[in-house]
């Protein structure tokens, strides 16, 4: 593995990299040539999925709740051609009894790390009139979130803010694309970080990586894999908010472990 930064090959930089989803994306652009800059808090699993890449590698262990992190990230990789901005995490429980050490933990990684880093990176693919951005939301983002208030609003933060800059590239005929992932429930370690049971069948990490890269490549905005997660995004559009949200209560509920 190479941990250090230099030559012109195309590189792509991917949080929450050491498992699930994230893990998926690094090997599927590793593949596709692209040398990969894995970030995550653990180090050990980011060695093994560097392991299994075809290309140059560089882990950069990092909590990237701490802002400062982000920035020495980008001072030390300005230049990559692909951002996705893959780390968060999720909460359950009633707003009134959840951690709020945890929340703030949570809004610092969902929020703040993916704000930080879409915006650095974002001006310097301007600047060169290159680049792609991934964001990655959740089909949470579309819904009322009660008895995971917290992540529910952080995913909807991610949807309405990569929705606003991809306007505001459109009108400047920019070369830099975004994308926002909206999936359902991936069976990945989520589930275990945020104390619950999906009630629903989830789509494997694997596939939903596949197509996420398959549609970011073609410049799709809102990636939504699963037939049944696209009937359910135009059911949000249409039903009440008040109706929304009382059924999603009903299926959060069921998710408790």
């Amino acid at each position: 593995m190479c941990y250090n930064y230099y030559g012109d090959s195309m590189k792509a930089l991917i949080t929450g990299a050491s498992s699930g989803l994230g893990k998926d994306f690094t090997i599927k652009l590793s593949k596709m040539g692209y040398d990969v800059i894995l970030v995550s808090r653990d180090e050990e699993n980011l060695k093994s999925v560097a392991s299994l890449c075809k290309t140059k590698t560089y882990i950069e262990p990092l909590d990237l709740s701490n802002i400062d992190n982000c920035k020495n990230l980008f001072n030390k990789y300005p230049n990559v051609d692909i951002l996705i901005n893959n780390a968060g995490f999720g909460l359950f429980g009633k707003f009134c009894d959840t951690n709020i050490d945890k929340e703030i933990n949570m809004i610092d990684l969902n929020i703040k790390a993916v704000h930080m880093l879409t915006k650095l990176y974002l001006k310097q693919m301007m600047k060169k009139n290159s680049g792609k951005i991934l964001n990655v939301a959740s089909s949470a983002a579309f819904l009322p979130g009660p008895l995971m208030a917290t992540y529910y609003s952080s995913k909807s933060y991610v949807l309405k803010l990569t929705l606003s800059i991809y306007e505001e590239l459109r009108r400047s005929k920019s070369n830099v694309k975004v994308s926002v992932l909206c999936p359902g429930p991936v069976k990945t370690n989520f589930n275990n970080v945020a104390g619950v049971n999906f009630a629903v069948k989830g789509l494997s990490s694997n596939y939903v990586a596949k197509y996420t890269i398959k549609k970011m490549f073609k410049n799709k905005l809102i990636i939504i894999p699963g037939f049944i997660n696209k009937i359910s995004s135009i059911g949000c559009k249409i039903l009440p908010v008040k109706l929304l949200a009382r059924i999603d209560y009903n299926i959060q509920s069921r998710k408790e472990k």
